[in-house]
């Protein structure tokens, strides 16, 4: 069973409920990423009062990666995270019990991807071999790359991995220091072309093109407090999809209540990241027709057997553990008009 590290890092949660004093529930919200244009929506929400309607004064916080809110949130010491959904199937498996789960798709899509420079001979994913990749460990898109790696036929043996650190991660590939790096798409070459890397010189292998039929990053509860704080949760998924709907309406309005937070980020630089984000991994077509946060239970249990390709799992995995759409609001709010 699921023991966190201390009694009160546990208890956290619940201070989270206290009421302010214009009657709004004070709720921390754990990123997965720095203040960047595909966490524009929820600065949006905040700024258009859609959180404050439904009751709720958010406060975000910045991640370290797509892994990184997971303990965050199984400990309590946040209520709500943003974080790649195959890692929390891993990290239950690992800890069975743990507190968390999936509660709104939002990557319908994964932005999961390999991204070299066509200079350095990578223009398909067999380039890979013989070739140097960096990775940064607690990095989403390495977290499936042995998935990508099988779907496309690649002997790992023959790739040399540099493990790097996020900060240095495009750097070391805008100089040529390594051929190719994992990364989310929209991250990735967008960093790489501010240090003077054009598009058109660079290669995108996005896994979801090579067979990996995975889902991306997802809203995660602390379950315990969202069975004691139901309509919050709720509340908080209402409100993030309309912030979504409003940033797609109007994406340079998002990142405008983004810059208000980050005012060294790059305006139209941060509006083509979230306008990517949006095309490639929001607003898919599953999304047009059932409305954003729903999963298709048929494609999730596909997932789930091509994690078994590649990762063990010591208990018998239960996509009803991974995600819960029981918080999902039924009024008609997730779809896209």
């Amino acid at each position: 069973m699921f023991h966190p590290k201390s009694a009160v890092i546990a208890t956290l949660a619940f201070t989270f409920s206290a009421a302010l004093a214009q009657g709004e529930t004070k709720i921390t919200f754990a990123l997965d990423w720095k203040f960047e244009g595909p966490s524009a929506p929820y600065f949006l929400a905040i700024d258009d009062g859609l959180y404050g309607a439904a009751g709720l004064d958010v406060e975000i916080s910045e991640g370290k990666g797509s892994l990184d809110a997971i303990p965050k949130v199984a400990t309590g010491a946040y209520p709500v995270g943003f974080a790649d959904i195959n890692s929390l199937m891993k990290f239950l498996d690992q800890n069975p019990g743990a507190p968390v789960t999936a509660v709104m798709m939002v990557y319908d899509k994964p932005p999961f991807a390999v991204v070299g420079r066509k200079d350095l001979g990578i223009n398909a994913p067999k380039d890979l071999e013989g070739k140097i990749l960096g990775a940064p460990p607690p990095d989403g898109a390495w977290a499936q790359f042995p998935i990508f790696a099988k779907e496309t036929g690649l002997d790992i043996t023959k790739i040399k991995v540099e493990p790097v650190g996020f900060p240095v991660r495009e750097p070391m590939l805008a100089e040529g220091k390594v051929d190719a790096v994992t990364g989310f798409s929209f991250s990735s070459t967008l960093n790489l072309k501010r240090l003077g890397v054009p598009l058109d010189q660079q290669s995108v292998l996005l896994m979801a093109d090579y067979g990996v039929a995975l889902y991306g990053n997802a809203i995660i509860v602390n379950t315990d407090y969202a069975k004691a704080h139901p309509d919050e949760i709720t509340g908080f998924i209402k409100a993030t999809a309309e912030g979504w709907k409003a940033a797609i309406a109007d994406p340079g309005k998002a990142v405008d209540a983004l810059i208000k937070r980050n005012p060294a980020a790059d305006k139209a630089l941060e509006t083509e990241r979230l306008q990517m984000a949006i095309d490639a991994n929001v607003l898919t077509d599953f999304v047009k027709e059932h409305g954003i946060g729903s999963i298709d239970p048929a494609r999730m249990d596909a997932a789930i057997e091509q994690t078994k390709l590649v990762y063990e799992f010591t208990h018998t995995p239960d996509a009803s553990v991974y995600f819960d759409s029981s918080y999902l609001p039924t009024d008609g709010s997730l779809k896209i008009d």
